[in-house]
C-alpha cells in the first residue's frame, strides 16, 4: 500500500541535523542526543524497504524479506518542515509545511490536505519535529552493534493521558549512527511488521528557504480537505 510510505517518513525525517564531528567512542545515545538538540537542515536520498520473516514454505536462512521497496529524495527543516520525495518504483511526495501536512499522488492526480498536529500525533515526529528534549519522550538506550552502525532504541516514556500508556503504533523504534550520522531507521509494529529506511548523500546545515516547502496542486488536480 502506498500510503505505508508516509508513516516511515514521519518517523524517519526528525533524525537529521548538523554534521557534528564526534569522537569515535561516543555512544549511538549521546550522538542522537546531540543530533535531536542541534538540527537546523538536511537534504539526502532515502531507500526505504518493508521486511517480513520467511514463510513457512520458505527458505529460512536468509533472514527478512523484502516485500517492497521505494526511494528517492528527503529535504528536513526544523521544526516541522520537510518534503519526502518518492521517485521510485512511482512518484508520490509528502509535504510537511509546518502547518498541514499534504500527500500528493501523481498517479491519481490527487492532493489530500489534513492538520499537521493530528496527522504527527502518533508518530515519533509529533515529539521530535518540536523544541522540547529527547530524552523528555524517550528512554534512549544504546543496543548492538550491526551492519556497521551503533544502534540505539527509542522506547516511549508512559503517557498519562495514553490508554494504552503511549499512543505510538510502533512496538520497537531504533536509530542507527556512523561516525556522527543518522544512516538508517527501524520501525517494529506491534503484527512484526519491519520497515527498514536507510540515508545516503547527506547534505547538512543548507540555505533552504520557506518557499521550498510550498505545494499547489496542478490545474485538474483533485483535492482532499480532512479536518
Amino acid at each position: 500500500m502506498r500510503r505505508l510510505i508516509s508513516v516511515a517518513a514521519l518517523g524517519l525525517t526528525i533524525f537529521l541535523s548538523p554534521n557534528i564531528v564526534l569522537a569515535e567512542g561516543e555512544s549511538g545515545a549521546e550522538q542522537l542526543r546531540q543530533f535531536v538538540r542541534n538540527s537546523k537542515t538536511a537534504e539526502g536520498d532515502f531507500k526505504q524497504q518493508q521486511l517480513r520473516a520467511p514463510k513457512a514454505n520458505e527458505p529460512q536462512d536468509k533472514g527478512l524479506k523484502v516485500i517492497r521497496q521505494t526511494q528517492g529524495r528527503f529535504v528536513f527543516q526544523r521544526p516541522g518542515r520537510f518534503i519526502w520525495d518518492t521517485q521510485k518504483p512511482y512518484e508520490q511526495k509528502l509535504i510537511a509545511d509546518g502547518k498541514q501536512l499534504i500527500l500528493w499522488d501523481r498517479d491519481l492526480n490527487q492532493a489530500t490536505f489534513r492538520p499537521a498536529g493530528q496527522a504527527l500525533a502518533a508518530t515519533p515526529a509529533a515529539i521530535l519535529f518540536g523544541e522540547t528534549s529527547l530524552d523528555q519522550h524517550f528512554e534512549l538506550v544504546d543496543g548492538e552493534d550491526r551492519l556497521g552502525m551503533k544502534w540505539v532504541a527509542l522506547v516511549p516514556k508512559k503517557n498519562p493521558n495514553a490508554k494504552n500508556g503511549n499512543d505510538l503504533p510502533y512496538t520497537k523504534i531504533s536509530v542507527g549512527m556512523v561516525n556522527g550520522l543518522p544512516k538508517a531507521l527501524e520501525l517494529i509494529d506491534g503484527l512484526g511488521s519491519v520497515v527498514l529506511v536507510t540515508l545516503d548523500k547527506i547534505q547538512l546545515n543548507i540555505n533552504l528557504p520557506a518557499s521550498r516547502f510550498t505545494f499547489n496542486p496542478p490545474a485538474g488536480a483533485e483535492v482532499l480537505r480532512l479536518n
